[in-house]
């Protein structure tokens, strides 16, 4: 049996999946103002009813598998009907379906992991099954439900409530989790109270990686104060850049290349003998510091800034005697 379009009311829906879907609220608001617009173009995906006619029964609970954004921007516009698609099939068969469509929106790596739990351990597929069905392998079956398993149930009701999004979830809080989940919850909590964005949390996170323990610690009881003082310095990096220009900048390495030289030969006493890659590296290293003191020598010798000062001073000490002809001073 084919599919069937119906018309519905929501309240005859049971949105038994709605635990597993993400509604991110700015999405409902901006397909609320489409459906205003031009009405509802795709269907939802239901299954369940026996009902072969246009209109369903109020004895007909229907599960809905797929739209429950939809379901939102219908009920935030105050309309209590939908159009649905039937699908002839078990529920379980129905979550793969959906899960294995390529058209319309994609599905959050969380998402997706929330819907796999419900089909292994609400309706006892296996994963086997699930990623056959699902045009996968095992491996991103096991890979989505890892995902999950080290994400606190706060963080996965924190995205699912759009308060946290999907990528900070599974690039973030997912391996701090791993790593120690008490800093995550501490982490969560901090991120509730000082609204970071996903942009700020993965900035937090590259710096916490690098970070001591006692630094991480205050970074955890202050991420947003942590990241002010990283944008501040930031600036004050910018500034002093814009203040000494590119002569500063190049003197400063400079600097920097001294140090490493001096580094590297307190070293070698306790390299002997050398490697023949070592002594390859310091030749090559040998023939760009040569080549940067012939570039260095021949700027030099024409910097424009040394000539046009040779011009004032020439100009403001009057006409140069000739060269065959004897100073006055020698005269007299």
């Amino acid at each position: 049996m084919d599919a069937v379009r119906l018309e519905v009311d929501l309240h005859l829906l049971e949105l038994r999946f709605a635990d597993a879907r993400l509604l991110e609220p700015q999405a409902v608001e901006k397909l609320a103002r489409s459906i205003e617009r031009d009405g509802q173009i795709v269907p939802l995906i239901v299954v369940g009813g026996t009902s072969h006619s246009s209109e369903a029964t109020d004895s007909e609970r229907l599960v809905l598998i797929d739209g429950y954004r939809r379901v939102a921007a219908l009920r935030r516009l105050g309309r209590d009907r939908a159009c649905v698609e039937r699908w002839p099939c078990e529920v379980a068969e129905a979550v793969m379906g959906v899960l294995a469509r390529t058209q319309g929106r994609s599905f959050a790596a969380i998402e997706e992991a929330l819907l796999l739990r419900a089909l292994t351990q609400g309706l006892g597929v296996s994963q086997r099954d699930a990623a056959l069905r699902c045009g996968r392998d095992v491996s991103w079956v096991n890979r989505r439900l890892t995902l999950l398993s080290a994400l606190p149930e706060a963080a996965v009701a924190a995205v699912r409530e759009g308060r946290l999004s999907s990528w900070s979830a599974a690039r973030v809080i997912a391996p701090l989790a791993r790593a120690n989940s008490a800093h995550a919850d501490r982490l969560l909590h901090a991120q509730e109270q000082a609204s970071l964005s996903t942009r700020d949390l993965g900035e937090w996170f590259e710096h916490y990686q690098k970070a001591k323990r006692s630094v991480r610690e205050r970074m955890l009881d202050h991420p947003r104060l942590f990241l002010q003082a990283l944008k501040e310095r930031a600036e004050e990096t910018g500034s002093e850049r814009l203040r000494v220009g590119p002569e500063g900048e190049c003197e400063a390495d400079l600097w920097r290349i001294k140090e490493l030289i001096c580094r590297v030969r307190k070293r070698l006493g306790m390299l002997t003998p050398l490697s023949q890659e070592l002594v390859m590296a310091l030749t090559c290293a040998q023939v760009n510091f040569e080549g940067l003191q012939d570039d260095i020598k021949r700027y030099s010798e024409h910097d424009p800034d040394r000539d046009s000062q040779r011009r004032k001073d020439s100009q403001g000490a009057g006409p140069e005697p000739a060269r065959d002809q004897p100073s006055f001073e020698a005269v007299a």
